[in-house]
Order: C-alpha cells, then sequence, then structure tokens
C-alpha cells in the first residue's frame, strides 16, 4: 500500500489546530482496499468528532475498514456520543491510533471497549511523539490541571528587550513576527502587563485570520486599573479582555471599564501586585488550555518566580543594545547566586529567518 494514513491524519488534525479547544486536534483516516475512502478532522463548531466524519465519508466501505486516529477515540457522552460505539457500529475491523488520550475519562478505556468489541487496535508509537507536540496544551491540561503557560520574548543576543530612551520599531523581522502570530493562534489567551499597555498601546490580537474556537482572551495585569478608556485594547473589546486588578483598584474606574464591556476581577497577591497564579487557576477553572505572556521584565520575572511558566520561547535578533540601562528580558531582584539560576531542559532551536532563531526550553520547577 503506497500511502501513510497516519501521516495524512496527522495533516489533517493540524488543520483543527485553533479550531477545537478546550477539545484536542485530531484526524480520522478509512482505508478499504488498499486506498482511502475517508477523510475527517475536528473542530469544535463542527461538533462532530474526527472518527465519526470520517467512517461517514466512507460510507459503506468503512465495514471490514481500517481507521487510523490520531488520538484514541473517546467512549464517554459528551457533546456528542462516544466515537468508540460509532465504530463498533461501522464494522471497523482495526483501528490505529498515535496515542492514548490522557483525559482520564478515556485513558485507555477507549482502546479496551473497542477491543472488548473484537475490533484489532495497534498503537503507532512511531508516530506518538508527533502526536503529542500536535496537542502539547491539551494533554498538559489533562495531566495537570492547569494550562499550558509559555512566556515569550523577543530579544537581542545580550538578552535586552528594550532600550532606556527611543523604542520605536521591533526587535525582530516582520518574518519572526508572522511567527509569533501562529504561536498567538495556538493559545487560548495572552496575558501582559499594564506596563507595557502604557508604553506600547497594543492590541495583543490574533492576527492570522484563521478561524478559531473562541477569541484569544487578552488579559492585563493592572492592579490600580490605569488601562486608558480609549487604549485600543479597551476600544476594541469584544468580550475577549480581562483586567485583573487588586482591592487597591478604584471602584468608579472598575465601573467605567465594566460599562465599556471589560471584565475585571479582583486578585491579590504579595506586595499589593495582581496575583498571577490566581489568573492562571482562573483560566484552568474556565477551561482555558494555554496561556502565552507577552509582557515586560517585571511581569516576566514574577512569572519565572511564581513558577507558573511551563516553558519559554525567546526569539533572538542579530542585535545587540548593551548597557546597563536597558531592560533585560527578565527582571526583578533576579536569583543572587549562580547556582539558583532558573534551569530548563529540552532545549530546542528553531530556524526563524536567514539571521534569526528562537529557542524553547522547559522550566525545570522546584530546582
Amino acid at each position: 500500500m503506497n500511502l501513510d494514513p497516519m501521516k495524512e491524519a496527522l495533516e489533517l488534525a493540524r488543520q483543527g489546530v485553533g479550531r477545537t479547544s478546550p477539545n484536542p486536534a485530531v484526524g480520522a483516516v478509512v482505508v478499504s482496499g488498499g486506498e482511502v475512502v475517508g477523510r475527517g478532522y475536528h473542530t469544535y463548531a463542527g461538533v462532530r468528532h474526527a472518527e465519526v466524519l470520517a467512517l461517514e465519508e466512507a460510507g459503506e466501505r468503512r465495514r471490514g475498514s481500517t481507521l487510523y486516529v490520531t488520538l484514541e477515540p473517546c467512549c464517554h457522552q459528551g457533546r456528542t456520543g462516544p466515537c468508540t460505539e460509532a465504530i463498533i457500529r461501522a464494522g471497523v475491523s482495526r483501528v490505529v491510533i498515535a496515542m492514548e488520550d490522557p483525559n482520564p475519562m478515556v485513558s485507555g478505556m477507549g482502546i479496551r471497549r473497542l477491543r472488548e468489541a473484537g475490533i484489532r487496535v495497534d498503537i503507532a508509537s512511531q508516530y506518538t511523539r508527533e502526536a503529542e507536540l500536535l496537542n502539547e496544551a491539551y494533554i498538559h491540561f489533562m495531566r495537570k490541571g492547569l494550562p499550558l503557560v509559555t512566556l515569550k520574548a523577543a530579544v537581542t543576543l545580550d538578552g535586552k528587550i528594550s532600550a532606556p530612551e527611543d523604542n520605536r520599531g521591533w526587535i525582530t523581522s516582520e518574518v519572526a513576527r508572522a511567527h509569533v502570530q501562529q504561536l498567538r493562534h495556538q493559545a487560548d489567551a495572552i496575558l501582559t502587563g499594564i506596563g507595557t499597555v502604557l508604553a506600547d498601546d497594543c492590541r495583543l490580537t490574533d492576527r492570522t485570520g484563521l478561524e478559531r474556537s473562541r477569541p484569544l482572551l487578552r488579559i492585563v495585569l493592572d492592579s490600580q486599573l490605569r488601562i486608558p478608556l480609549h487604549s485600543r485594547m479597551v476600544l476594541e473589546v469584544k468580550s475577549d479582555l480581562l483586567v485583573v486588578t487588586t482591592s487597591a483598584g478604584p471602584d468608579e474606574r472598575r465601573k467605567l471599564l465594566e460599562q465599556a464591556g471589560v471584565r475585571v476581577i479582583t486578585l491579590d497577591g504579595p506586595g499589593g501586585r495582581t496575583y498571577i497564579r490566581g489568573v492562571v487557576e482562573y483560566l484552568a477553572r474556565e477551561k482555558y488550555l494555554s496561556l502565552m505572556i507577552e509582557a515586560g521584565s517585571k511581569v516576566n520575572w514574577s512569572a519565572l518566580e511564581s513558577e507558573v511558566v511551563d516553558k519559554i520561547f525567546f526569539y533572538y535578533a542579530p542585535k545587540i543594545l548593551g548597557g546597563m540601562q536597558s531592560l533585560p528580558v527578565i527582571g526583578g531582584i533576579g536569583r543572587r547566586r549562580r547556582v539558583d539560576a532558573f534551569r530548563f531542559q529540552n532545549v530546542s532551536l528553531h530556524s526563524i529567518s536567514k539571521d534569526e532563531f528562537a529557542v524553547e526550553a522547559w522550566l525545570i520547577k522546584g530546582a
């Protein structure tokens, strides 16, 4: 058979990225008589799961077929019925999956149900890592109960994000900034501090133009509610802006922001600052699977020090600012001894443009 059905299923699943949260991105392919007779991928708006769509397209040729699917079929009642029962009714003889579903409501039980019905189930372990990367945030959420938090920054080669006087222009290239939009598209929420809003009047939107399952939630840490009512974030609000304040936030400002359509919550943290860990826990309760932090030195430090960050994604430009007043990517008081430095593992380098690269790495927590 001159085809790779699981590879095609993974490519189909990628079409659902950004369109499935809080569900995983899943692709499915039905093979009968050595040819693909059915294809499907899940989107949240489309409701039906990838397996069902692929089986429907296969029609009568689904009987005795092999179903290739990137994630273990579900076996519980959600917005749709269990996929395992649809597969059994379709008369499929074999199911090949790339990985088990870490969701406690599935986690091996889908495989068990299919095998009990006499269907052969195989795990294509050579595709497991690729399938895991496709649903990194979903897997993290299911295992940890918290959204995957990525600290993103654009930095010079000497680790600076801001000059002391004039900050017009960009650190990285247009190619790198387009890549950032892809990361935003994959994220459920994005967070910054009030300092960044006041300095840049940023929008923090997903500008890929691609369909999303829900709007990118923009979050501003603002202990005193200083965000201007005329800022672009407030003027463009579409039920997608959350301002996190403290008990010191003036009630009148809260009312004005809420009248403008902004959601305001109070989360008091140490030192009169907002409680960033509380933000992550709030997102978990609201079933946001991923959060990207795009902020300044102080917020970046707070996020790292509180260990809410799971990984970093730093874009490096071929530039050096130097000086003691240029802001480093991580500010705050810092770690006072080299032996106490934040440590990372599973480091990956990504080529972004001819002279730019990105570093992706996971924080070793408790180190």
